[in-house]
This record gives C-alpha cells, sequence and structure tokens, in this order.
C-alpha cells in the first residue's frame, strides 16, 4: 500500500515536487505571520521586562505610557517615594520620533533617520538599560546618549533629537517599544526639553499674549505674571513613574494608597502586560488571526485541487486496481498518503523558509516551537480534509472503464 502511493507520487514527481514548493512557501508565510504575533507580544514584555519596575505610575484615568498619553508633574516622585514598601522610583519619558544620524557624523549615511522611541531616564534608577554591549552608561548629565544596536548606530555616531546632537557612548541590544521601535536612552532633563519644551518662538509668542492678558497687568499682579513667564521658559513634565518595591511588599497593596490619596492611576505588571498585549496590539492580532485563516483555506483549496487532478489523471488505474480485487480503503489510503507527503513536503520547505527570511524582516518574528508543531499538525489536517474530494472521486470508478475505450 505504500509502496503503491510511493511509486505513483514518482511517476508524476515533476508536478508534485512543484506543488510541494509553492505550498511550502504558502506555509512559510503562514509561520512568519503567527511569528510577527509572537515578536509584537515578546516586545511588549521585553519592554516592560527593561523598565524593571513593579509599578507604572501614571496620569489619573488614562493607561499611560505606553498606550496612552501621560504627564506627571516631575516632582510627584517624591511623595511617592515616601509610601510604605517603596524602594526605589525614577521619573522617565516616552517620546517616539525620528532620530537621525548627524550630516557630520563619521558614517557614510551621515544625516539618515531611524524611528525610534527616545527614553528619558536617570542613571543608577529604574529606565536605566540593563545592559550593554559595547561601550558605557551615560556619565554626563547632557548630550550623551545609549541606542539599541536595530538602530544602526554605532560608538562614537553623532545623533540628532530636536535641537541638540548628542554623542552615543553606549549600545545596548533588544530595548523596544511595544511596536518594536528600537530605543534610544537620553538623560531626563534632556528628554523633558526635547519632548515638553516650547522653541524659542512660541515662548516668545506665549510670553506677549501673556503680558498682553489685561488680568494680569493690573496692580499687585506682577508675582503670578513673574511666575508665568518663568514657567514658559522650563518643564517639569514626566510620563510616568517607575516603581520598584521591597522584596517582602506587595505591589498590588503599594498601588492602593497611590490611587486613593495621590489621585494617579498605579498599574502592576500583570496590569500593564494586558494593557499591552490585549489592548494595545489586539487589532493587529485579529489580522494576522485573519491572514491565518485565509492563508489555511487557499492551502486546503491548492492540495484539493492537486491531488483532484492527479487523481483524475489515473482513473484507468484505479478502475483496473478494482477490476483486480483492490479494496477500496486501499485505494482511499493510497490518495490520503499521497495528499499527506505533499503537506510534510510543504511544510519542510516552510519551515525552512521562514527560518531563513525571518531575520531580515523589518519587525522582530519570533519562531517558536509549539507553533511549528501545531503548524503541521493543522496541515496534516488539512491534507486530510483536501483529499476526501478525490477519494470520492475514486471510489465512484466503474472497473469496466478499465477495459473500456
Amino acid at each position: 500500500m505504500i509502496s503503491l502511493a510511493g511509486r505513483d507520487i514518482l511517476h508524476g514527481w515533476g508536478k508534485f515536487v512543484l506543488t510541494g514548493l509553492g505550498l511550502g512557501l504558502l506555509i512559510g508565510v503562514t509561520l512568519t505571520m503567527a511569528g510577527v504575533y509572537r515578536g509584537m507580544v515578546d516586545d511588549a514584555r521585553a519592554l516592560l521586562d527593561n523598565s524593571g519596575a513593579d509599578l507604572w505610575v501614571v496620569q489619573q484615568d488614562t493607561q499611560g505610557p505606553y498606550a496612552e498619553s501621560s504627564s506627571l508633574r516631575d516632582d510627584t516622585v517624591r511623595s511617592v517615594l515616601a509610601l510604605p514598601g517603596v524602594a526605589r522610583a525614577a521619573n522617565v519619558t516616552y517620546l517616539t520620533m525620528q532620530v537621525r544620524r548627524a550630516a557630520s557624523g563619521p558614517a557614510p549615511d551621515g544625516g539618515r533617520e531611524v524611528r525610534a522611541m527616545v527614553v528619558g531616564f536617570e542613571p543608577g534608577l529604574p529606565g536605566q538599560p540593563g545592559y550593554l554591549v559595547a561601550g558605557r552608561q551615560l556619565t554626563r548629565s547632557h548630550y550623551e546618549a545609549i541606542a539599541d544596536v536595530r538602530t544602526g548606530f554605532a560608538l562614537g555616531d553623532r545623533i540628532r533629537i530636536r535641537r541638540h546632537d548628542y554623542s552615543v557612548v553606549g549600545l545596548t541590544r533588544r530595548m523596544v517599544s511595544s511596536g518594536g521601535d528600537p530605543m534610544v536612552f537620553i538623560p531626563l532633563k534632556d528628554a523633558q526639553e526635547a519632548q515638553f519644551l516650547k522653541d524659542n518662538e512660541a515662548i516668545l509668542n506665549e510670553r506677549a499674549r501673556t503680558l498682553a492678558n489685561p488680568s494680569l497687568n493690573r496692580p499687585g499682579a506682577g508675582g503670578v505674571l513673574d511666575a508665568l513667564l518663568a514657567a514658559q521658559a522650563s518643564n517639569h513634565q514626566v510620563n510616568a513613574i517607575l516603581v520598584q518595591v521591597h522584596a517582602q511588599a506587595d505591589p498590588q497593596t503599594v498601588a492602593e494608597p497611590i490611587r486613593r490619596w495621590k489621585h494617579l492611576e498605579a498599574y502592576t505588571r500583570a496590569q500593564m502586560e494586558d494593557i499591552l498585549v490585549a489592548k494595545l496590539i489586539a487589532t493587529s492580532a485579529r489580522q494576522i488571526g485573519m491572514f491565518l485563516v485565509i492563508l489555511a483555506i487557499v492551502s486546503a483549496a491548492i492540495v484539493a485541487f492537486i491531488i483532484y487532478t492527479m487523481t483524475l489523471g489515473k482513473i484507468r488505474e484505479i478502475a483496473v486496481l478494482k477490476l483486480i480485487g483492490t479494496r477500496n480503503r486501499t485505494i482511499a489510503s493510497m490518495i490520503l498518503q499521497q495528499a499527506l507527503g505533499l503537506g510534510l513536503m510543504g511544510f519542510a520547505v516552510g519551515k525552512v523558509a521562514a527560518t531563513v527570511w525571518a531575520p531580515i524582516f523589518p519587525k522582530y518574528v519570533l519562531l517558536e516551537p509549539a507553533d511549528a508543531l501545531r503548524g503541521l499538525v493543522a496541515v496534516l489536517l488539512i491534507c486530510a480534509l483536501a483529499s476526501t474530494l478525490a477519494i470520492r472521486v475514486a471510489l465512484k470508478v466503474d472497473p469496466a472503464a478499465a477495459i473500456g475505450g
């Protein structure tokens, strides 16, 4: 029975191999789409791991700082540090923007832009890159940067962020945003200026409007006017406070007084992961799911068509088998084995293809063995179902066709 299916495959091996290659490329795309989703989830978890936080304190009634915008005063961290169970707390800012290599940089492609998440952090506190693959941590309070290797920046490069140039003094790896953008770390004060401080022209225009306000020009309002003018020339906002709790403390217990008395939102690791995975990338997950369904239907149609045409091409041979007393079960098993063989060949080609092209994808593709195993089972089931049409045709063949014209 196995020999019968094998001999038939060898008889039309060219069509079988070409079909297996085409099916394999479809399966490779399917495995890659699943890997893209796994990569998005892994990016979100890597973002949380890299922050080093047990709690994320953000603006009230927001789901910041990654899924929504959030703005806090930077002196709020002092009151958070005073709470029981808090070991360390630090301000942090996040800004996704285009970062470009300064045109005067040593690299030949000076001036090229990279979309990155610029992180403002305080050295030695939560939010700092956990490890470096080259260079050093920040030692100056201004104009130094640490970049993820996926930005393409190298040690010594000069990069432009808003109005200032920064020198890349360290390189890290796998520091990405929830969207997969590589991170660039700069001092907190510089990041506050880049994100929140208005440019000189905007400050001058705002000062002119303030000075023209009649309610601020009345006698006795000089102190208020001075304070407003000073506020326009400085900024003390951050996006979040990263909190580390003591080893014996429960993060949920520490978060309660922050929500109740500080009028802020405080998210634990589990809650923040739910926001990133279940909400932020939910639409992308549904899109990928639809693509997987469509690819599965297309794969089933290809297998069904090829097995069906191969069966039609050997109607006379099937009639001869019936005439000499071959059981229907044996004939059905032959067709099923051919379909499963096509699926196994396609899966092998697809797995190799996905492994080869995954590293060159712009987004992180995570190919998990469990997904590959589930994919193999799905391919074999699809091939088995797709063979049923050809099996029905084969079982209806009249043995008399073997001696017909």
